[in-house]
């Protein structure tokens, strides 16, 4: 069992990190989203959800006796603030954004659905519970995203061939 609950404890750290690393981009993303009024309020809310979903990462850790890892939320936060500083200069990165999200979201999903068969596996059924309920959480904006790509798109390149500006 202690193996198992060592797993455990790497894996929440690992999410935790990835937590900080949304919750970045997700708010240097808003700053360039004026024109996409659907897509800033999604964002919005999930940076909310983000922040909370952070939060309970470190108290599943702290019912653990653990903590997160102060190195991989540093280096999760210097990746995802290189991720958005570099879209500045790309003339689509909303449409860049929209990719990329829809593939971080569904890292997510896969993330907690591991973590709640490791939770499981430890006997740790509160912090399985508090996982499922991200995953839930991970599950509507990776939904969210698939569904919005096409009309995202749309309004994306009606936008670029009306000379109007496509990314802000």
């Amino acid at each position: 069992m202690t193996e198992t609950r060592d797993r455990l404890v790497q894996w929440l750290r690992d999410a935790h990190a990835m937590e900080e690393q949304a919750h970045t981009m997700l708010k240097g993303q808003l700053k360039r989203v004026e024109h996409y009024p659907e897509l800033e309020a999604r964002v919005r809310d999930h940076i909310e959800e983000t922040r909370g979903q952070s939060e309970t990462v470190a108290q599943c850790l702290e019912q653990l006796g653990e903590s997160p890892s102060g190195m991989k939320d540093t280096g999760s936060k210097l990746l995802a603030l290189g991720q958005s500083i570099s879209g500045v200069f790309a003339d689509d990165e909303v449409m860049n954004w929209a990719l990329a999200s829809h593939a971080f979201e569904n890292l997510e999903v896969a993330s907690y659905t591991v973590l709640v068969a490791t939770a499981e596996a430890a006997g740790e059924e509160g912090i399985a519970e508090a996982c499922r309920g991200i995953l839930k959480q991970e599950e509507a904006m990776a939904s969210w995203v698939k569904d919005n790509l096409r009309p995202l798109t749309v309004k994306y390149l009606t936008r670029d061939s009306a000379d109007l500006p496509a990314s802000r």
